[in-house]
């Protein structure tokens, strides 16, 4: 099985601007396919803006959207899947969320993140309840998560658990945390021996700074590619051979001893 050439969006847009970020996101992934990439991942609520504060119920959308027909006709128009952040409306509620396209624009999967952090979310979102999401890209398992959601081992064990090889984390990590992108994320992917997608937003927006610093890190615990803080699109390889050596060698998860964890729960 090949390796899964990936792509990371750092970039926050332009906040409430939908038609602006739908722009960016197209002409990312025209530039991903054309240096053969198979996935494109952009940041938390990368459509609006994370930062939109009362204009935010206003700019939320159903998963089936007019935000989700553009970024289906993206895919479709540069043979890409794309994972976008956005705001989801449903039933009355908001959810900060992640949707996954395949190349050929249908839906793969979607996730609502289940941690919530900070009083802006906690006042706008509900959680959601779903800890592991899961779809399959040319034989990879691709899990989702959400920013906060990674700094819980427990999600990511969960998602080392149900098999997952590629965990995309769409983030919003401001200052002064740039030590989760720099050494927890990483960590993460060594314990659980799986390849994470970390893609952040970056520079002021509101109230907020964002790091950048996204990165692509690999079941060796290092960074296989690393952004900057300014705008980026980073390229970098998930490889099944890789991954299935490293478990070989690495064996966490073989090792585990669940009878003696029960007062975790």
């Amino acid at each position: 099985m090949p390796p899964l050439r990936t792509a990371l969006l750092q970039s926050s847009g332009r906040p409430g601007l939908v038609g602006h970020n739908l722009a960016l996101l197209d002409e990312a992934a025209g530039r991903a396919a054309a240096a053969g990439a198979r996935l494109l991942v952009s940041p938390e609520l990368f459509l609006t803006g994370y930062a939109v504060d009362d204009a935010l119920p206003g700019l939320a959308e159903p998963a089936d959207g007019p935000g989700a027909e553009a970024v289906s006709a993206i895919c479709v128009r540069h043979g890409i899947a794309v994972a976008y952040g956005y705001p989801e409306r449903s039933g009355g509620r908001l959810f900060n969320a992640v949707q996954l396209l395949g190349p050929d624009g249908t839906a793969l999967a979607g996730y609502r993140k289940t941690h919530l952090y900070g009083s802006f979310e906690q006042r706008w979102f509900t959680p959601g309840d779903r800890p592991v999401v899961q779809a399959a890209l040319d034989g990879v398992r691709i899990g989702l998560l959400i920013c906060y959601d990674v700094e819980f081992p427990e999600n990511v064990r969960a998602h080392a658990l149900a098999g997952t090889d590629l965990l995309l984390v769409p983030t919003a990590l401001m200052r002064p945390f740039g030590f989760v992108a720099e050494s927890v994320v990483p960590v993460r992917a060594f314990e659980n021996q799986l390849y994470v997608a970390y893609v952040n937003r970056t520079g002021p927006e509101g109230t907020f700074d964002f790091t950048g610093l996204s990165c692509l890190a690999g079941p060796d615990g290092t960074a296989r590619a690393r952004a900057g803080q300014g705008e980026e699109l980073l390229l970098a390889d998930a490889d099944p051979a890789r991954l299935a050596a490293s478990r070989e060698a690495n064996t966490y998860l073989r090792d585990r001893r669940p009878a003696l964890y029960g007062s975790l729960l």
